[in-house]
């Protein structure tokens, strides 16, 4: 018996020894309190050396009693609990060192047996370090979500295997497109809801693409806000993989790039216009038929504006009256019988006030005399009208409509007046050049008229050749065409012909009427009148290409020919055509000292002549031209 209680004995010590063996290393704070008092009776050096505090300062004192545990004094119903619960665990309390310090640790609190006595042990470790990294780790996450919410771009994830619906979506978002993240996290098909209809296709390809590759996503589309406004974001995307490889999750950026696109996009609307207006410069450089140079101008106009139609209505000043000029993108005629007094309908407005005219809803509008009468089943919705001025004056107005609602900004309305002041050149320069013409003309219908009464006076003054410049006239002009000559050249053919023997008036009467043979000296004095032509004419400037007829129409193809002797090519051709039609003519006309030949003998002479006296080419197109005249006959 006493050798088993010895045994025990023995037991109970090593049992003792090892515990106080622990006790006294661990690493952890240790505390036993007596289960029914609460006073401390042990407590290991850990917790001395943690704390600073003796151990007298612990032993006998109650849990609350002691410096460093005042945070919990006002808890005491924690020691009665623990003696309910026989457990009690503090994840994060902190104690005060005798020095001052805070010391955060975690308490845990257990009642044991020992022997029939209870006690309870109180485990109290230093979680400093963890705290701090904990801290830190919180700091951190706390400045990068700043960061992150605070950077002017959307940050997000999604899952790897869902591109569409999100993990994480940052604040931003709502400024983006107008919906919270927290709207983002619970509708799922928001992504797919706010992507731009024509970009959903296009996008989706995209998307597909990048997962089945894993490739970075990267991708500049539009989205619509909830407001309804048009955005465009910039969208870069990885692929986040966890450690064993595996695809994890998306990791994007979200960019709003509106501004840049709205500034690229007007860029290119302003070359555009720039280019447009260089090509109605083009057409206003190069065209001076006015209906057809505002029919190309409005093709411009249509496609810069974007509008549906467009017309251009011409001031006639002698009627007072806006007419009809061009017109595109009409499904009807009627606006080609537009004629609209200043005041009346828009146009008329326009044109009365000099200024544009807005009309946002034609149907909203009283005065409907437009829509009516021109404009019926076209289903226009709005309409704006600019005056076309230049130098001062009206010169039309140009008009525009469209089949729905426009909003136009000021850079619209800016082009609109810049492409009028462009259509107002065109009609200005047209209307000059049409004035011009007829003032040219006149001028000319003039000219013509003098020259045909020098050539009168001329055969007035040689009764023998009376109404021989007109017919040669006639001949020589059917006989140049056939050669190609251009309608100027054939003025001055016209003009050559009737003036052919215009040198003759430097002739005197009684050589020039002479009705019997010229002497030697009087065929010298004769043979001047080419000269005296020459002297005549060249001080004029506009009859001065007409001179080659009066000049060389005596020269010969063989250079036997007066007055300068020239040969073949050296004379020009209007004169080698005139020569055959002159000494034609003279053949076939009664003459005092002979009668007219036949028009067989006239040829056949003209024939054999053909190499010495006439140009063979010339020759040959006469033949062809008088054997046409003759058999008309």
């Amino acid at each position: 018996m006493n050798a088993t209680v010895s045994g025990i004995n023995n037991d109970l010590r090593d049992s003792e020894i090892r515990y106080r063996r622990l006790f006294e290393a661990a690493q952890d704070g240790i505390l036993i309190l007596d289960a029914k008092t609460g006073m401390i009776e042990d407590v290991n050096p850990y917790l001395i050396k943690m704390l600073g505090y003796s151990r007298e300062e612990f032993v006998k004192k109650k849990l609350w009693e002691v410096g460093a545990f005042r945070d919990i004094e006002s808890s005491k119903d924690a020691f009665e609990a623990l003696q309910v619960n026989e457990y009690i665990r503090y994840e994060d309390l902190p104690l005060k060192t005798k020095d001052g310090r805070f010391v955060d640790v975690e308490f845990v609190s257990n009642v044991y047996l020992v022997g029939y006595e209870k006690v309870i042990q109180c485990n109290i470790r230093d979680i400093t370090e963890r705290k701090q990294a904990e801290n830190a780790l919180q700091a951190s996450e706390t400045k990068f979500r700043r960061l992150v919410e605070h950077l002017p771009t959307v940050i997000y994830m999604n899952p790897a295997d869902d591109a569409s619906s999100m993990n994480y979506v940052s604040p931003q978002i709502q400024a983006l497109i107008g919906y919270t993240s927290e709207e983002w996290l619970t509708d799922q098909t928001l992504w797919m809801k706010a992507l731009h209809p024509e970009d959903i296709e296009h996008v989706l390809a995209q998307t597909s693409h990048t997962d089945h590759q894993s490739e970075p996503f990267d991708l500049e589309y539009r989205m619509t806000h909830r407001d309804g406004q048009l955005v465009w974001v910039h969208d870069q995307a990885i692929l986040v993989n966890d450690r064993e490889g595996k695809h994890h999750y998306w990791q994007g950026i979200m960019l709003d790039i509106t501004a840049r696109k709205q500034a690229e996009e007007k860029i290119q609307r302003q070359l555009e216009h720039l280019i447009a207006l260089s090509a109605v410069d083009r057409i206003i450089a190069s065209n001076f038929d006015l209906k057809l140079s505002l029919s190309e101008i409005l093709v411009y106009v249509l496609k810069e504006l974007r509008v549906d139609a467009a017309d251009i209505l011409i001031f006639d000043s002698n009627m007072q009256m806006l007419e009809y000029g061009a017109e595109r993108g009409f499904r009807t005629k009627s606006v080609r019988k537009a004629q609209v007094r200043f005041g009346e309908s828009y146009a008329g407005r326009v044109a009365l006030e000099r200024q544009l005219v807005q009309i946002p809803n034609i149907e909203d509008e009283p005065d409907n005399l437009l829509l009516k009468k021109f404009l019926a089943g076209e289903d226009f919705v709005c309409y704006y009208g600019v005056p076309l001025i230049a130098k001062g004056q009206v010169k039309g107005v140009l008009e525009v409509f469209h089949r729905s609602k426009l909003n136009p900004d000021e850079e619209w309305i800016d082009f609109l007046h810049t492409l009028a002041g462009q259509v107002a050149i065109a009609a200005e320069n047209a209307l000059l050049f049409e004035s011009l013409q007829r003032s040219n003309l006149e001028l000319t219908s003039a000219y013509d008229a003098t020259i045909e009464g020098w050539s009168r006076a001329l055969d007035l003054r040689d009764k023998e050749t009376e109404g021989h410049s007109l017919r040669v006239t006639e001949m020589t002009g059917e006989l140049s065409r056939v050669f190609g000559l251009s309608d100027m050249e054939l003025v001055q053919v016209r003009w050559g012909s009737l003036l052919h023997d215009i040198g003759k008036m430097g002739v005197p009467d009684a050589i020039l009427l002479k009705p019997g043979a010229l002497t030697e000296d009087e065929w010298t004095v004769m043979k001047k009148h080419p000269f005296f032509a020459y002297e005549m004419l060249a001080p004029i400037r506009y009859l001065r290409q007409a001179l080659d007829i009066p000049y060389c129409h005596h020269e010969k193809w063989d250079g036997t020919g007066y007055p300068r002797g020239l040969s073949g090519d050296q004379i020009p051709l209007s004169a080698r055509i005139f020569a055959i039609v002159d000494v034609w003519d003279a053949l076939t006309s009664d003459r005092p000292y002979r009668p007219a030949w036949t028009d067989n003998d006239a040829l056949n002479y003209i024939l054999m002549s053909s190499g010495t006296h006439f140009d063979p080419q010339v020759v040959d197109s006469f033949m062809q031209v008088t054997g046409r005249n003759l058999m008309t006959l």
